[in-house]
Parts: structure tokens; C-alpha cells; sequence
């Protein structure tokens, strides 16, 4: 269990991120063709994961936009955006931002992921949802870097998040 804050309240996550060295963990979310992707589907190229707690909060889109703006640069690197919003709306966010380099995954058919990765927030108001974090992830789905935003409203380390996936 981790703990971070919602506006200077506690509130804590299940588990912790997958430590960097160890195999990430597979997961299963859904596209906005509400098919189901997981990890296997983006195989051979490097990972970003900015897991966020819903897209239609500012914080979380600028990051999206941040890193959408990095992938332009990036044909090796997938930009994963992952959330419990549904694809409907993520894909709808994308698209009116004009983001065509990230990939929004929802959680809507399941909270495994968040499980899985330990940032299931289990307390406070936003209880069910995500934490801020980021997880990369190399070719071979080696966790490479990981951050878990210590403040849901503050914005990941961008220059770190990015460095990480120059080794």
C-alpha cells in the first residue's frame, strides 16, 4: 500500500508500482473500438504508461497532450493513456484536443489493471480509480521507470519520464 494525497488529505493505493527490473505485469483494458488490448499488442516497441484517474480533469490532460506531443518524435515508443474513464469519452477527449499519438485504454470492463500495477485508490473520494503515475516499460516489457505522482492534482516528472526511454 502506498500512500499519496488528494489535495493535502491522505488517501492511499493497494499495492505499489512493479519495481523497475521486474516484467511488467499483462494487463487487459479496452480500446476505443471497445476491443480488448492487451500488453502482447504493443510488443516490440518501448512503453509509456500515463496512468491517470480521468481524462476530463485538467491535470490529467495536460499530460496527455504532453506526451502526445513527445510521441511526434517517437516512431520506437507507443504512448499508452490509461484511465477508468470509458473509451466513448477518452476517445471523444482525443479528438477534439486533436491527439493522434497516444492511445487511450479504459478500465471500464475491469480494475485488474490497476490491481495489478498498485494504483487502485481504495479511500477518500476518488476510491476505485487510478492514482497519478507513469511506468515504462522497454521493448521486452522490462519495467524500465516508474513514478507515483506523491499529489493526485500535481503533474508527473515529464523530463524524467522521457529520459527513461532513451536507454
Amino acid at each position: 500500500m502506498a500512500t499519496i494525497t488528494l489535495q493535502g488529505e491522505e488517501v492511499h493505493t493497494n499495492g505499489s508500482l512493479p519495481a523497475v527490473g521486474s516484467q511488467a505485469p499483462d494487463f487487459r483494458l479496452v480500446n476505443a473500438d471497445l476491443a480488448d488490448k492487451r500488453l502482447s499488442d504493443f510488443s516490440g516497441r518501448k512503453k509509456l504508461l500515463n496512468i491517470v484517474p480521468s481524462l476530463d480533469t485538467p491535470v490529467c490532460a495536460t499530460s496527455t497532450k504532453k506526451f502526445n506531443e513527445a510521441a511526434t518524435s517517437r516512431e520506437d515508443v507507443v504512448m499508452l493513456v490509461i484511465s477508468a474513464d470509458l473509451p466513448f469519452a477518452m476517445g471523444r477527449f482525443c479528438g477534439i484536443e486533436h491527439l493522434d499519438r497516444v492511445i487511450p485504454l479504459s478500465m471500464m470492463r475491469s480494475r485488474n489493471f490497476a490491481k495489478d500495477y498498485g494504483v487502485l485508490i481504495e479511500d477518500g473520494p476518488l476510491a476505485g480509480i487510478t492514482a497519478r503515475a507513469i511506468v515504462v516499460l522497454d521493448k521486452d516489457d522490462k519495467v524500465v521507470y516508474t513514478e507515483l505522482v506523491p499529489e493526485i492534482a500535481q503533474e508527473p516528472d515529464y523530463d524524467k519520464a522521457l529520459a527513461a526511454l532513451e536507454d
